[in-house]
C-alpha cells in the first residue's frame, strides 16, 4: 500500500511539475483573493490584523477546491483514474498518495500565501513551529476531505459545482479549528483543543478515505 501511495503521489506531482497549472492559475488567483480581503478591509487595519487567520484559512479552502477539481480532472481524463485501479493497485494507496500528493502542493501554496498575508496585511510571522504544526495537519484534513469528495462527485456531469458544495460546509470545523490556534489570532483559551479537533478531523478522513476510496473509484 505504502509503495502504491508513493508511486501515485510522484506520478501526480510530477503532472502538476509539467504542466505548471498550480504555478500559472492557482497561485495568481490566491493572490487576487488576498488582494481583495485586504481591499475590502482597508480602512480597519486593526480588523485585518485580528482577522487574518481567518482570511488565511479561507483562501486555503478556496485554493484547495480548485486543486481538489484539477486532481479529479486528471484522473477523468482517458479514463486515467479507472485504468490506473485496472491494474490491481491497492485503492487505499491510490487514496494515500493523492492525499500526499495534494498536501504537498497544498503546503506549498500556503508558503507563497504566507508571505502574501505579511505583504498585504503588514501582518509579523511569528511562531514557526505553531504555524508549521497547524499547517501540516489543517491541510491534510484538508487533502483527505477534497480526494474524498472528489471521487464521490467524479461521476457527476455536475462536479464543478457539485465538488464545493460538498466539501466546503464539511470543512468547515477545520476553518475554525486552525484560524482559532494560528499565531495572531488572539491566541484564544483552549488552543490545546482546537488542534485535538484538527487532528481528529485528519484521521477521522483519512480512516475513512483509506476504506472507502476504491468503492466510490468504482462506481463513477
Amino acid at each position: 500500500m505504502l509503495r502504491s501511495a508513493m508511486l501515485v503521489a510522484a506520478k501526480d506531482l510530477k503532472i502538476e511539475m509539467r504542466s505548471r497549472v498550480l504555478l500559472v492559475q492557482v497561485v495568481p488567483f490566491a493572490g487576487v483573493v488576498f488582494f481583495l480581503f485586504a481591499f475590502a478591509l482597508n480602512q480597519h487595519q486593526s480588523l485585518l490584523n485580528e482577522a487574518s487567520g481567518g482570511l488565511f484559512w479561507l483562501a486555503v479552502l478556496f485554493v484547495a477546491v480548485l486543486s481538489v477539481q484539477r486532481s479529479v480532472s486528471v484522473d477523468s481524463e482517458d479514463l486515467a483514474g479507472e485504468s490506473l485501479l485496472m491494474t490491481g493497485i491497492d485503492p487505499a494507496g491510490v487514496f494515500l498518495g493523492k492525499v500526499a500528493a495534494l498536501t504537498i502542493e497544498l503546503l506549498v501554496l500556503e508558503t507563497v500565501m504566507l508571505l502574501a498575508e505579511s505583504l498585504f496585511y503588514q501582518a509579523a510571522i511569528r511562531s514557526v513551529a505553531s504555524i508549521a504544526l497547524t499547517a501540516l495537519v489543517a491541510t491534510l484534513g484538508i487533502a483527505c476531505a477534497g480526494i474524498l469528495y472528489g471521487a464521490l462527485s467524479a461521476g457527476s456531469k455536475v462536479r464543478e459545482t457539485l465538488l464545493p458544495m460538498l466539501m466546503l460546509p464539511v470543512v468547515s470545523p477545520v476553518l475554525l479549528g486552525a484560524a482559532s490556534v494560528w499565531p495572531g489570532a488572539g491566541h484564544l483559551a483552549g488552543g490545546s483543543r482546537w488542534m485535538l479537533l484538527l487532528s481528529g478531523f485528519a484521521v477521522l478522513y483519512l480512516a475513512v478515505g483509506s476504506a472507502g476510496y476504491g468503492v466510490l473509484a468504482e462506481a463513477r
